[in-house]
């Protein structure tokens, strides 16, 4: 379909190229190859927009996309040159895995980067995860970690994907605003901490240290361990500090996203160098 025809007429077709694509993308072999994946979502595609992600085609459905800020800004894509298919209702609700789908999504160039393509703000915390297994918990942590101010987040080894369809949707759009990099193994980890000069606090139910008794410094690394099993012994025997999130009801441990969050802020509330309130 060319362009003119984009403009004037509805895809209403499983076979149109274009669909059969964004559900190629939704395997990762196919978006490593094509390095590209797919963005569901107004807010989302949005902020890939406004951080300057390249966008390889807008999939519209003009029955659902109903904003005006949003119908003006396919106007002005679609003038300076983006693809914009137009695609039927029906069309899109079988594309979108969203309630109350929006009416947007795109396919959007890019990949995660390696370790040495990796560039987090300077003075700000990193998280590391060592083999996430569920995007939508990377997701999750990666909205956390753009709201908590940190430089950027690193995946480290067998790891799901940070641009698996659940993880793009769980980070409502941080994933265009935080630095994401992949670390074959911890000790590519370890060797671009020791070289970016930034220590690395492991945090784990075995750790030396209680959460609340540590000062987080500002150009920290902090690596947290898989859904499942958490970090192994001879990972945390390297890390410079090991730091226990304190636990007094029946719960034997926390949500990897959750862990994420609790130790972020509280980096966040030491940069800021403020103290905790007294009620």
């Amino acid at each position: 379909m060319d362009r003119v025809q984009s403009v004037t007429e509805l895809v209403t077709s499983g076979a149109n190229p274009v669909v059969k694509r964004v559900r190629q993308l939704a395997d990762r072999k196919h978006r490593r190859r094509q390095g590209a994946f797919v963005v569901d979502g107004l807010q989302p595609v949005w902020r890939a927009v406004t951080a300057g992600w390249s966008l390889e085609v807008l999939i519209v459905a003009p029955d659902l996309l109903t904003q005006p800020d949003a119908r003006t800004m396919v106007e002005e894509l679609d003038s300076s040159g983006v693809r914009v298919v137009r695609v039927s209702r029906d069309l899109f609700l079988r594309l979108s895995d969203r309630d109350g789908p929006s009416g947007l999504m795109a396919i959007v160039g890019g990949t995660v980067a390696g370790l040495a393509e990796f560039t987090p703000a300077a003075g700000s915390p990193v998280v590391a995860l060592d083999r996430p297994a569920n995007p939508g918990n990377i997701g999750t942590i990666i909205r956390t970690a753009d709201a908590a101010g940190a430089g950027g987040l690193i995946t480290v080894g067998a790891s799901a994907d940070p641009t698996a369809p659940t993880a793009v949707k769980s980070s409502m759009g941080s994933l265009f605003a935080l630095p994401v990099a992949h670390a074959d193994d911890p000790d590519q980890l370890l060797r671009w901490a020791a070289g970016a000069d930034r220590a690395i606090y492991a945090v784990t139910g075995s750790g030396q240290h209680d959460h609340w008794s540590v000062t987080y410094p500002g150009s920290v690394v902090l690596l947290l361990g898989s859904e499942g099993p958490g970090l192994p012994d001879d990972i945390i025997a390297r890390c410079d500090m090991t730091v226990r999130i304190p636990m007094t009801g029946t719960a034997e441990s926390l949500n990897l996203a959750t862990a994420a969050s609790v130790v972020l802020y509280e980096a966040a509330r030491c940069r800021a160098g403020t103290t905790p309130r007294k009620s």
